[in-house]
């Protein structure tokens, strides 16, 4: 048995002098990127790493973390990234649930996780930025070579946590078969080659930056401009360089609101391709009329990979996500699982080898969420032309996407109940023209005095920043049906121009 993630991805590329990786350092090339991968993997397995292992990694991008996410799936571990907003507190149950044995986090941080590793009994080693700290200390000691540990298909190969809207997070398992698959797929459906240089500013800790953007060009043979983050300077700096980018809408919106970048900036590239958040159709039509391209958009989910996408050649219609990919059945369905007519809004249900296997030790949320003839229930609204393109009208639930990170208002609004003073909260979306939308908390109060300042103080340390409201509303009482059920919408349609000035 081969590793087959490692094989089809990477092993090709072992002594490819071709550079895989650009930054503000210089340039990386495959065999020492896979090198490097050589030595981590032996650290780890040094580290105490058995087949099987969860690794949990919060540490800042760079090319050290790219290589640690491949060599630990090269030494049969399962990968765990961790948004880099996540506080203390939250990572103590994504460390503890996914029972991770090694944990890695950058040196500013290992004081206040060492805790929550020693009830663990997990290793845990430090990895900076700049890539100092204990791992690449370790790492350095090691040899240059490693025999992939065996992994098959339908071996986990990384677990990705996403949020409910109630009770805990869920830990979606993501196999090798998931990840090789969606990654074989979309080099021919958006005609990926060794030639392209991918423009990589997004984060790794998600299926978009990780197992799209970072698999895929591996795959090719391609080359990444890997920088830390988006920043306007560097994009513009780095563009002529590019003949590719990926990016969520805040991305577009922050380059159409710079007058450098223009049609002669963007001439040569071939593609840009935005997801993780809606892509607002004035956007869309905003960047053909600066450009003369045509942004391709596409829908994918932390548990499913990509699953949706406008065409490469063909048309790209501002406004929906495309088609289903090859390999990927999709259909619209009733909330009891019946398929419903082209044109008629429902749930997005879909099928493929990109699908993933269930969540973490959740056996009866896995349950819920596939049907019995094996589609998985995205809680996604949306309608089906007759041509098949899909356009996302809503959710079924109440997630937020801001800046295309996922907040489940769940999990804010219980940490706003237990703030002294609180008698009840709802939290909500207001469109917001950099983040897609923002997060604002409307709160019923029992102490007239809290102010949002004491919200938003309570909240800095227990809540990520991208999770934290950028509004807090106080009202009397919240807007109820005859049921007593939150009227949400009505709270939505109250505030939608809540940041219209910004």
């Amino acid at each position: 048995m081969t590793n087959h993630l490692y094989d089809t991805l990477f092993a090709a590329r072992e002594t490819s002098e071709k550079t895989f990786l650009i930054d503000n350092d210089g340039e990386m090339s495959y065999r020492a990127f896979l090198e490097r991968v050589n030595q981590l993997a032996n650290a780890l397995i040094e580290s105490g790493l058995q087949t099987g292992d969860r690794v949990a990694v919060q540490a800042q991008k760079s090319k050290a973390q790219l290589a640690l996410y491949v060599a630990t799936v090269k030494a049969g571990g399962v990968y765990l990234p961790l948004n880099t907003a996540y506080t203390a507190h939250e990572l103590e149950y994504f460390i503890t649930n996914a029972a991770a044995s090694i944990i890695v986090v950058d040196a500013g941080n290992a004081e206040k996780v060492k805790d929550i590793a020693d009830r663990q009994k997990a290793s845990l080693l430090t990895l900076n930025q700049d890539e100092t700290g204990s791992l690449t200390g370790l790492a350095d000691q090691q040899g240059t070579a490693f025999t992939a540990i065996a992994r098959g298909l339908e071996d986990l190969g990384a677990i990705l946590y996403t949020s409910g809207t109630t009770g805990r997070s869920k830990g979606a398992q993501l196999c090798h078969r998931n990840l090789v698959s969606n990654t074989q797929i979309l080099k021919d459906f958006w005609q990926f080659t060794q030639e392209d240089v991918l423009l990589h500013m997004l984060p790794i800790y998600h299926t978009h930056g990780l197992f799209v953007a970072s698999n895929l060009l591996a795959y090719v043979g391609g080359t990444m401009i890997f920088l830390p983050k988006f920043d306007i300077e560097a994009a513009i700096a780095w563009m002529p360089k590019a003949t590719s980018m990926m990016g969520v809408p805040t991305f577009y919106t922050r380059l159409l609101a710079d007058d450098r970048f223009d049609k002669a900036l963007s001439a040569h590239m071939r593609l840009f391709i935005s997801g993780s958040a809606p892509l607002l159709a004035e956007t869309h039509k905003q960047f053909e009329a600066r450009t003369d391209k045509k942004i391709l958009e596409r829908y994918g989910m932390t548990e499913t990979n990509m699953s949706t996408s406008n065409p490469y050649d063909g048309d790209r219609i501002a406004g929906t996500v495309g088609v289903p990919l090859p390999g990927v059945d999709v259909r619209i369905a009733d909330e009891k699982g019946n398929l419903l007519p082209r044109g008629e809004i429902g749930i997005i249900e879909l099928k493929g080898d990109n699908v993933f296997t269930g969540y973490w030790q959740m056996p009866e949320k896995t349950a819920e969420s596939f049907r019995p003839d094996g589609y998985f229930i995205t809680g996604d609204m949306a309608r089906m032309d007759e041509n098949g393109y899909i356009t996302i009208v809503g959710r079924d639930k109440d997630l937020i996407i801001s800046g295309g990170l996922n907040v489940y208002p769940k999990e804010v609004e219980g940490l706003i109940d237990a703030i002294e003073g609180v008698s009840e909260s709802a939290v909500i979306a207001a469109p917001h023209k950099d983040f897609g939308e923002a997060v604002v908390a409307v709160i019923v109060r029992r102490n007239g005095q809290l102010t949002e300042k004491d919200i938003q103080q309570s909240l800095q340390d227990r809540l990520a920043k991208f999770k934290q409201p950028k509004a807090v509303i106080f009202l009397d009482e919240l807007p109820r049906n005859t049921m007593g059920k939150v009227q949400k919408a009505a709270l939505r349609k109250s505030y939608e121009k809540l940041f219209a000035s910004v």
